[in-house]
């Protein structure tokens, strides 16, 4: 049968048509684009206008694609999450959705999103790496999950509101031809060291030590700033997932691509092919927040996996 999927995030909405039987899933065609939903994001106004109309656009061409595919509204399966999440305008936003184009949008809580993440990874990781004792990472737009599993089993989930539209927008300024200040790097990779230090707290009271993925552990990533660290990695002119699936990337390469990155402005990094366009301020914090991930949790690599919410949706 097939079914689409949409995950509506800060900063990226994406749309997968698979055809799914049980438990198992076929990719037929992905669609994505960066509406910045989170831009200009305040706890007094909500989403903006202008996100909001990006967003709608975006959508509309979206739901175009599944009636070509001839899929019933009932196969619809949507993630609405951290900024919908935290708005004050969240009912009339998701209102508006359903009335120009039909969909229905779900919010999900950060906890379900995790569990949902972690379904979707899974289905793409190479068997033999399932069995281990994973540590998977899902640097969003407005939220970061941390997921554990253990042989295939889910154990523990977090979600940090801590997300690149967040970090870039609340320390970096903005500007095409400049780049941030030490100070900025320095209030940015604070506020991420402390949201690290918050998760390894809490983590250790769910009897899960830093040093817990020590011995047959392995880092996971998924999500825009994983999957350009390793289309750059990889040198793709052309963006391959299946290039990118199960692609290792090295925490030397990524430090190396950090400092490579920092010292270009974000309409020179605009410039570099593999990096997806509209994420040139935000490539900045999403590998702040994988770096400090690696190095508390003692990982020398990372396994890069363009799979998550999408497919967990429709496998749930």
């Amino acid at each position: 049968m097939k079914r689409a999927s949409i995950d509506l995030g800060t900063n990226t909405i994406r749309l997968l048509i698979a055809e799914v039987t049980g438990a198992t899933l076929k990719p037929i065609e992905c669609h994505r684009a960066i509406t910045r939903l989170g831009g200009g994001y305040s706890q007094e106004d909500g989403i903006t206008e202008e996100a909001k109309s990006r967003t709608l656009k975006a959508l509309r061409g979206f739901r175009e694609v599944i009636d070509a595919f001839g899929i019933e509204p009932s196969e619809i399966k949507t993630a609405a999450t951290s900024v919908v999440r935290r708005a004050v305008n969240a009912e009339a936003f998701t209102a508006e959705v359903l009335k120009e184009t039909g969909i229905t949008l779900t919010v999900i809580s950060g906890e379900e999103e995790a569990r949902l993440s972690l379904l979707g990874l899974l289905s793409a990781v190479d068997k033999s790496v399932v069995k281990k004792r994973l540590l998977s990472v899902d640097i969003g737009g407005g939220s970061t999950e941390f997921m554990v599993s253990e042989a295939g089993e889910f154990k523990a989930a977090w979600s940090l509101e801590m997300g690149v539209v967040h970090l870039s927008e609340g320390h970096i300024e903005r500007g095409k031809d400049r780049l941030p200040s030490k100070e900025e790097l320095s209030s940015m990779e604070a506020e991420i060291s402390g949201q690290i230090n918050n998760l390894t707290s809490n983590m250790k009271d769910n009897t899960i030590p830093v040093d817990y993925f020590k011995e047959n552990g392995e880092l996971l990533g998924t999500a825009g700033t994983i999957t350009s660290l390793a289309a750059i990695d990889l040198g793709l002119k052309e963006y391959d997932r299946e290039a990118v699936n199960n692609h290792i990337i090295t925490k030397a390469k990524v430090e190396a691509l950090y400092l490579r990155l920092l010292n270009m402005t974000p309409k020179e990094r605009s410039e570099v092919t593999e990096l997806e366009g509209g994420r040139e301020d935000l490539i900045i914090p999403g590998i702040a927040i994988l770096l400090e991930t690696m190095t508390r949790f003692g990982f020398d690599r990372i396994r890069a996996i363009d799979a998550g919410l999408l497919e967990g949706l429709l496998l749930r």
